[in-house]
């Protein structure tokens, strides 16, 4: 019987690569995207040898036109059908608004919201013909509290999610959005934050928001917030005003 296989955007590190280490072991098959090529390959080398499973390497670059035409065509296959989509590609700007340029900020929500609403769509009808399929956003808690255009485009992303749940879980295809905290990833430091401010108790790691999210979706919830420190954080901040929220929000830029 043939294995069912998962796509993952931005997999050779950070969430990306937790994200492929855990479908691996649960013997998926797996199309890895990012747009290093050997990076890909020596990933994917490992993902092989320790776990024995089939892996494609599909370089592309989600801020291209022909980038996601790429990886929309793979989620379109009927004859290798992806069973498990993971919108994990991302970026954030340091910079404040108004000194970054408007192509950087399409850029930006290029990566955020709209390569994974494309990449949603591609899969997704496939997906309903089967009855079956699994996809996850990968957002942030950032998308619950005032947070520049990145928060803004990650509430996008959540609020998307919960709709699409609630919409095609019914009929077979499980949509969640996983929203974490600050993840000891490399995230942080290809962005150029200073992250020296932030208290240890509010690191997570891959793991364990990995596998809360994978978790969570096999459950049909929309939402995963990983940790019960941060799901309370977020219970709590509905009562809290904008600017104090903002200020924990902003303390990694």
């Amino acid at each position: 019987m043939a294995r069912p296989v998962a796509l993952i955007t931005g997999a050779t590190s950070g969430l990306g690569a937790e994200f492929a280490q855990q479908l691996a072991r649960s013997q998926h098959d797996l199309v890895l995207v990012a747009r290093t090529v050997a990076k890909l390959e020596a990933k994917a080398v490992r993902l092989r040898t320790d776990f024995g499973i089939h892996v494609e390497v599909l370089p592309a670059d989600l801020l291209t036109d022909d980038g996601v035409a790429a990886v929309s065509a793979r989620l379109a296959e009927r004859e290798r059908p992806v069973s498990v989509l993971v919108n994990n590609a991302g970026f954030s700007l340091v910079t404040a608004f108004e000194n970054s340029t408007v192509e950087e900020e399409t850029e930006h929500l290029r990566i955020l919201a709209l390569a994974p609403m494309q990449l949603t769509h591609a899969v997704l009808g496939g997906m309903l013909e089967r009855r079956n399929g699994r996809i996850i956003n990968v957002s942030s808690v950032s998308g619950f509290i005032p947070r520049g255009t990145y928060g803004a485009a990650k509430a996008w992303l959540t609020s998307f999610s919960r709709s699409a749940n609630l919409r095609y879980g019914p009929r077979g295809v499980q949509v969640t959005a996983v929203c974490p905290g600050f993840v000891h990833t490399e995230f942080h430091q290809r962005m150029g934050a200073n992250m020296s401010g932030i208290p240890r108790w509010m690191w997570l790691n891959p793991d364990q928001v990995v596998r809360e999210g994978l978790a969570a979706n096999a459950a049909g919830k929309a939402v995963s917030i990983p940790s019960k420190r941060y799901a309370t954080l977020i219970a709590l901040s509905k009562w809290v005003p904008d600017k104090l929220a903002a200020a924990a929000g902003n303390r990694g830029r």
